[in-house]
């Protein structure tokens, strides 16, 4: 084989590895797509490679396997990560090295997620809130850290925090949304001492919805949410460090969550019933907005 016919070969099972991140991307980040969609085709590529990689992690904390095998596949994952860079026919982590290799990605940012999954197979519960705000940073704040070096922020070191905080404010959004499904498989995580201070105990009535007890948990749940428009309020003021069509990517996936916030604020008993989401054709207005504002 020539050395043309090489680079043909290399650079044709690179595209195959990066559709296969995107096809990644599309069918289980629902959410995230419509913004990763505004990027620039080479950081779209970048960043589904990023999001593929970080969806696998998180399969293996959600998954089936009993608690001794997820934690030995988390420790593969390490090593994996450790080795991003190296030969590999992985599809998912060749194109996470290429990727790498072009943009400033901290790719042992994905070491944080596999400790939040990993107290997740553990099955950790959260005394405080700083103990919460720690794993919401390794399992969100550690994407927007990477994200950052995908976007290419003109400004790293203010940039990087912001994307922590944004990240922490997603995650918070995740909790909230999904404390009925979480409560079904046995994770609580809002803070014991706070759960306590409300007098709310987080149990399921007969029905299969999460008990308000006397409409305690509804306000406990109305006040966590005013606590992460914070976190949006500190993360958002990232957007100037970006290009246009990162700043539309970014504020395209966080506007998404924070309307779904707004909406945990305005009927909080809405999350204790079911599990909330947007309409496509909201999602897709809210991308478009996005768009058409970064541009400005």
């Amino acid at each position: 084989m020539t050395n043309n016919e090489t680079d043909a070969a290399a650079a044709a099972t690179l595209a195959a590895a990066y559709a296969e991140c995107e096809h990644i991307m599309v069918a289980a980040a629902k959410n995230f797509s419509y913004g990763i969609r505004l990027l620039a085709p080479a950081k779209r590529g970048a960043l589904a490679a990023v999001y593929a990689y970080a969806r696998r992690i998180d399969d293996i904390g959600d998954g089936t396997l009993p608690a001794d095998d997820k934690l030995r596949l988390l420790d593969d994952a390490r090593r994996d990560i450790k080795g991003i860079g190296g030969p590999t026919s992985d599809p998912v982590l060749l194109a996470l090295s290429a990727a790498a290799a072009r943009l400033p990605i901290p790719t042992l940012a994905f070491l944080e997620l596999v400790d939040g999954c990993e107290l997740d197979v553990k099955g950790a519960h959260y005394e405080t809130f700083p103990d919460l705000v720690h794993y919401c940073r390794c399992v969100a704040g550690s994407i927007g850290r990477l994200s950052i070096g995908v976007f290419e922020s003109s400004d790293p070191g203010a940039a990087t925090p912001l994307a922590d905080a944004l990240g922490v404010g997603l995650q918070l959004t995740n909790i909230l949304r999904d404390v009925r499904e979480d409560l079904h498989n046995g994770r609580v995580y809002l803070p014991h001492d706070e759960l306590e201070a409300a007098g709310v105990e987080l149990r399921l009535d007969p029905d299969g919805f999460v008990a308000d007890d006397g409409g305690r948990t509804s306000a406990l749940l109305r006040e966590q949410a005013a606590r992460a428009e914070k976190w949006y309020a500190e993360g958002l003021a990232l957007l100037p460090y970006l290009d246009s069509r990162s700043a539309a990517c970014c504020s395209a996936m966080a506007g998404i969550y924070h309307r779904l916030l707004k909406r945990i604020a305005r009927d909080p008993q809405a999350v204790l019933r079911s599990r909330i989401s947007l309409p496509a054709w909201e999602k897709a207005y809210l991308a478009a907005r996005s768009l058409t504002t970064s541009r400005r």
